[in-house]
């Protein structure tokens, strides 16, 4: 295993150099989204003015405060707890994510399916785990609301965070065709044949 310190943004032969069970702490920028802004921009045709080329996206549908935009404070919110929410639901997602807006890595919480690890298979991408019921110490982590696009879907709007030492996070998904929660699964169905079969009824 090998811890990897990316400085946003990565090439797809950067990302292709993780594989699970490293860890990964990101530099510079990341990008914040949720079901609602996915749904505008990939059902509903709307476009961001914001580049996520070669960046990495968490989901997120954080508690902010609006501030008067000024030094330290430029799109005029303030991070008050930016937490992470489950990444299953948005699964149908991570191709156009990926294909239409270049994006490399997605954090969350609960892993993906099999649709979002061929994407990362051809398109050069991962799957970034954070643990769950750290969003107080996630938020020490970005240092400014740099910008934000999409706001009338507040508090799912498309968040454009500046960060410094976010993580460590673990791989949980690559681009060579390796999911933790595949592996987790396939674990738990052979101790559940194997407990099955000591009491008779496998």
């Amino acid at each position: 295993m090998t811890h990897h310190i990316l400085t946003m943004p990565i090439s797809a032969a950067q990302a292709r150099t993780l594989r699970v069970g490293d860890t990964v702490t990101l530099q510079h920028r990341l990008f914040g989204i949720r079901d609602a802004s996915y749904i505008a921009l990939f059902d509903k045709g709307r476009t961001t003015r914001l580049d996520l080329q070669g960046h990495a996206v968490i989901h997120t549908a954080p508690n902010v405060r609006r501030v008067a935009p000024g030094p330290g404070q430029p799109a005029g919110y303030q991070p008050v707890c930016i937490g992470t929410t489950t990444s299953s639901r948005m699964e149908r997602f991570t191709r156009q994510l990926m294909q239409q807006l270049g994006v490399r890595l997605i954090i969350g919480k609960g892993g993906m399916h099999a649709g979002s690890l061929a994407a990362f298979q051809e398109l050069g991408g991962a799957y970034l785990a954070i643990v769950g019921g750290t969003a107080a110490l996630e938020t020490t982590w970005i240092e400014e609301i740099e910008d934000v696009d999409l706001d009338d879907l507040n508090p799912e709007s498309l968040w454009q965070f500046r960060i410094r030492d976010f993580g460590p996070l673990l791989v949980g998904m690559d681009s060579h065709g390796r999911s933790l929660y595949e592996d987790v699964d396939q674990e738990v169905a052979r101790r559940q044949a194997a407990v099955l079969q000591t009491l008779g009824v496998a």
